[in-house]
C-alpha cells in the first residue's frame, strides 16, 4: 500500500541544483511496443521505468517477447516479429498509451486477446479506435465503449483504408499507425490511415510515433495533414535512445520560476521533441502568463500551468482542454476542486474551459488544503508546486506519481524541499 498523504513544507528559498527528468513515458512505451513487434534484439536506453512502462513490458512478455532490464534506464527487447496469444487477459492498469497501442497491435495475434485495465481505465473511452478496427474487418468489441476490449485476431493486421476520429485522443491514430506495418503484403497494400475530420488531440504525439516507427524500419508517407500511407514491412530491431520526459520537465521548470531558482535538467530545453516542451516558453513568461492559454497541443502540461497560474499577476483562461476530462481522471474538475480547496473562487469551470483567478498574495499564506489527486500522477505533481509557496498543502495518495515519475518526491527533496505528515 502507498502512503495516504504527504504535506509539503515551503522551502522559503530558491530551488537550485541538478534534477534530470526520467525518460519520456510516451516515447518509452512506443519504443517498447515497436521493439516487441520487431525481428531481433533491440536496446532501448534512457528509458522510463514506471508503472505505465512496466504494464507494457509485462504485456509483451505475456505474448512471447523477451524483455530484459539490465539497468534502471535500459530495456533489451528480443522479438520474433509476431506476438503470441497470451494465457489470460492483458492487465494494463491505467496506462492509456499501453491500452490504446496494444488494442490495435494485438489484432495481429492468431487468437483471442482481452485488453483490460483498472477501474479508472475502464472509464476511459476507446470506442473510436474499436470502430476504426472493425471498419477494417477486424473482430473487436468493447461493449461499454471503454476497456475491457476483446480482440479475435487471425495472425495479421488488416489491409485497406481506415478512418479514425481522433478528436478525443491522438493515441488512436498512433495505435493504428504502429499496427499498420503488420498488415499482409498484397494488392491492398499500403495501409491508409486517415483522420475523420481535421480535429486531433496533441498532433505532436503522432510525430513522435512516426519517428519511432521509422527508427524500427517502417515506411510511412504523409499524403496530407490528415492522411498517412504505411507499407506492410513489419519491423526490424534497432538501438534506440529515449529523451527525457518533457511532461515531467514542466514541474521542474515551474518550480524554478516559482522560487526564483536555477534547476539544471541536464538537457537543453530546445532538445525536447515532445509536444509538452511547448510549455517552456509559456512558463518562462511567469508571472506574466498569457490571458488565454490553448492547451490542446500540450495537454499534459496544463495541470502544471494551471497551478502556476494561481500565482500569476493576472487571471488565465485555459481553452482547448476538453480532452483533459477523459485522462486518468477528469483533470479539469480535479484542477478546479484542488484550486478551490486552497481558496474558494480561485478556479471556475466554464463549459470545458478552466479560468484561474490568480492571486500573487497566496505566496507565504497558510491555507490548509487536502488535495484529492484522484489517483492521477499529474494532479499530485502539479499541486506539489502550490506547496512550494503556500503552507498547509497536503497531497493525498502521493505515491500515484509512480505512474510516470517514481522518484518525484525524492527529486524535489534533493533540490531543498522537505515534507511532514507523511503517512
Amino acid at each position: 500500500m502507498g502512503r495516504a498523504k504527504l504535506t509539503i513544507l515551503p522551502p522559503g528559498k530558491p530551488l537550485s541544483g541538478r534534477a534530470v527528468p526520467p525518460g519520456s513515458k510516451s516515447i518509452t512505451n512506443r519504443a517498447l511496443l515497436l521493439a516487441g513487434l520487431a525481428r531481433g534484439a533491440s536496446r532501448l536506453t534512457g528509458a522510463l521505468r514506471s508503472d505505465d512502462t512496466r504494464y507494457m513490458a509485462e504485456a509483451l512478455r505475456a505474448m512471447g517477447v523477451k524483455v530484459e532490464e539490465p539497468d534502471p534506464t535500459t530495456f533489451v527487447v528480443t522479438g520474433t516479429g509476431r506476438l503470441l496469444p497470451p494465457s489470460g487477459p492483458l492487465f494494463l492498469g491505467n496506462a492509456g498509451t499501453a491500452t490504446r497501442f496494444l488494442t490495435a497491435a494485438v489484432a495481429s495475434v492468431d487468437g483471442t486477446v482481452v485488453v483490460d485495465g483498472d477501474e479508472h481505465m475502464r472509464k476511459r473511452p476507446i470506442g473510436p479506435l474499436v470502430a476504426a478496427l472493425k471498419s477494417l474487418g477486424l473482430d473487436v468489441e468493447a461493449p461499454t465503449g471503454c476497456p475491457p476490449v476483446t480482440v479475435r485476431g487471425n495472425g495479421h493486421f488488416a489491409s485497406g483504408r481506415v478512418e479514425i476520429d481522433a478528436g478525443l485522443s491522438s493515441q488512436y491514430v498512433s495505435a493504428l499507425l504502429m499496427a499498420a506495418p503488420l498488415a499482409p503484403q498484397g494488392a491492398n497494400a499500403p495501409v491508409t490511415v486517415a483522420l475523420a475530420g481535421a480535429e486531433i488531440g496533441a498532433r505532436g504525439y503522432v510525430d513522435l510515433t512516426l519517428a519511432a516507427m521509422q527508427a524500427f524500419g517502417a515506411k510511412v508517407e504523409q499524403v496530407d495533414a490528415a492522411t498517412w500511407k504505411v507499407e506492410p514491412t513489419g519491423y526490424e530491431a534497432a538501438d534506440f535512445v529515449i529523451e527525457p520526459d518533457a511532461s515531467a520537465a514542466t514541474y521542474l521548470w515551474a518550480a524554478e520560476v516559482l522560487t526564483g531558482g536555477a534547476i539544471d535538467l541536464g538537457v537543453p530545453n530546445e532538445a525536447f521533441t515532445q509536444p509538452d516542451a511547448k510549455a517552456y516558453d509559456v512558463i518562462s513568461k511567469f508571472p506574466h502568463l498569457p490571458a488565454e492559454i490553448d492547451g490542446s497541443q500540450m495537454q499534459d502540461a496544463v495541470p502544471t500551468l494551471a497551478v502556476l497560474a494561481a500565482f500569476n499577476e493576472t487571471p488565465v483562461r485555459f481553452t482547448g482542454i476538453a480532452n483533459l476530462r477523459v485522462k486518468e481522471c477528469d483533470r479539469v474538475r480535479a484542477l478546479s476542486l484542488g484550486l478551490n480547496a486552497i481558496r474558494e473562487g480561485l478556479a471556475t469551470e466554464e463549459g470545458d474551459d478552466l479560468i484561474v483567478a490568480s492571486d500573487p498574495s497566496l505566496a507565504g499564506q497558510t491555507l490548509p488544503a487536502a488535495i484529492n489527486t484522484f489517483a492521477d500522477h499529474r494532479i499530485a505533481m502539479s499541486f506539489a508546486l502550490a506547496g512550494l509557496k503556500i503552507h498547509g498543502i497536503t497531497i493525498l495518495d502521493p505515491d500515484c506519481v509512480a505512474k510516470t515519475f517514481p522518484d518525484y518526491w525524492d527529486v524535489l527533496a534533493s533540490l531543498g524541499v522537505s515534507y511532514t505528515d507523511i503517512e
